[in-house]
This record gives C-alpha cells, structure tokens and sequence, in this order.
C-alpha cells in the first residue's frame, strides 16, 4: 500500500472542522485551520473534517474510531497508521500553495524540505498567479485551443522566460507578454537518450521536457518511473518510428542511450 495518497486542496472557508485535544500540537492544528479559514469545533455533527491531536495513545485512537464512525475524515497527529489524511509541510504564497507530504513518516523531512523551498519562491509569486488569473480570458482569446494555451504559457514561465516564477518582477510583465511576446510556440519533436532507469539521474532538461510534453513516444521497456514524470494527460505512443510522426506541440522520444 502506498505510503502517500492524491494531494488535493479542500476549501476551508466557512466550514466546521473538528479539534479533539489540548495542548500545543492542538494548538499548532487549530492555527493552521483558522489560518485557512475552517471554523473549529470541539464537536459537530456536520463537520466532514477532523483533526486529533491527543497524546495518549488509547484516547487518541478511540477518539479517531469515534469520528470515523461518524463519516468523517480524521487526522490523526503523530499516527500515520490511524489517518485517513495527512497534512503538509506548507509554502503559503497565497493564492499559490506548495505542499510537501511524506505520508507521515516524517514530519521533520517535510519541514526541512519546505525550508529549502521557502527560500527560493519569491514573495511575490502570488501575484503573478492573480495577474495570470486576470488574464485568463484574455489568453483563451488568443489561444482558443486549450493545447496551444498551455504550451504558449509553459513557454512563458520556463527559466529565465518572460514569466519565469522565480523572478520578482514576472506579475508585471504578463500584459506586455499577451501585447507583444506571446507568440504560438512551433510543433517540434525531442528526443530523451536514457542512460539509466533510475528517475532521479534524468537531467534537469530530460526533466523539464517530460513535465511538458503533449505526447511521449518510448520504447515499449521504458519503466513507468520515467514515464510518470510526464503529466497524466500527455499521450502516450508506444513504440519507435518518430520520423514520420506529424502532431501539434511537443512531442518527446524517450529511448536508450
């Protein structure tokens, strides 16, 4: 069984949330569910949500059998083994959020990670997802195909492009982006030589191509690893003829080196 399930986000704003337990961890959990907006209960029969931050060991699984019972998610602080969900070490650059989740094997991992992460993502990154967000209707205007939008902003926010993330000063630019850079980005098609199965030796470019491309054409004994690093609505071709291949977008060839 995996140790991790499906990341999601779940709206908070307005919504009861159970909080079983006192002391700092509760405390911790309790800022943390404010902070998004839930409003804390010690109890409610509506709640779909709740957290248990109880520290003996009995209590705390009576009290989590107890909600489950009841139809509710529960979390349970410090026992993966009782959760039905686990929560993230958060980077908040709201409305941009960066999770990182171990599946509760360590809490620690997460924080140290998210740390790392903290320190690269410019404070100003949530604007430039409000001003892209603004623009929204803008870009489907210009790119009513959603295929060529989303290769056209891809394009956009690649390192050192126009909208790199990374950069501060990226919000402001998307206007000019739409009026004078925003052009199709050409069909092509490139090639991925493994040198081995392992997913964490693929080069930052091999990296960057997989996450993306359109379609992947791969060799039939290339590892779901690999493959799984491209997004899970890219096309995939199994086989190696890409010469006479004519498609739209980025079309990546993974084979052996």
């Amino acid at each position: 069984m995996r140790a991790t399930g499906l990341p999601i986000v779940v709206r908070l704003d307005g919504r009861e949330v159970v909080l079983a337990g006192t002391g700092e961890a509760a405390d911790a959990k309790r800022r943390l569910l404010e902070r998004a907006g839930a409003i804390v209960m010690g109890d409610s029969a509506s709640a779909r949500i709740a957290i248990v931050a109880v520290e003996d060991d009995d209590a705390a699984r009576e009290t989590a059998t107890r909600l489950k019972a009841q139809g509710k998610l529960v979390n349970v602080v410090d026992r993966p083994d009782l959760c039905d969900f686990t929560l993230p070490a958060i980077v908040d650059r709201s409305p941009v959020l960066v999770a990182v989740a171990t599946g509760g094997a360590s809490a620690g991992l997460a924080a140290a990670l998210r740390q790392r992460i903290e320190a690269v993502l410019p404070a100003r990154l949530g604007a430039l997802a409000d001003a892209l967000s603004a623009a929204r209707a803008a870009m489907r205007a210009r790119w009513p195909d959603a295929r060529e939008r989303r290769r056209a902003l891809g394009k956009a926010l690649g390192p050192g492009a126009t909208l790199d993330p990374l950069d501060e000063r990226a919000a402001g630019r998307v206007a000019t982006w739409l009026a004078t850079d925003a052009q199709r980005p050409a069909d092509r098609i490139e090639t991925i030589l493994l040198a081995s199965d392992d997913p964490d030796l693929l080069t930052l470019r091999d990296a960057r191509l997989l996450s993306q491309a359109d379609r992947i054409v791969h060799a039939p004994d290339i590892p779901e690893t690999i493959l799984s690093r491209a997004r899970a609505d890219a096309e995939r071709i199994a086989g190696e003829a890409v010469s006479g291949l004519a498609a739209a977008g980025l079309t990546v060839h993974v084979t052996r080196g």
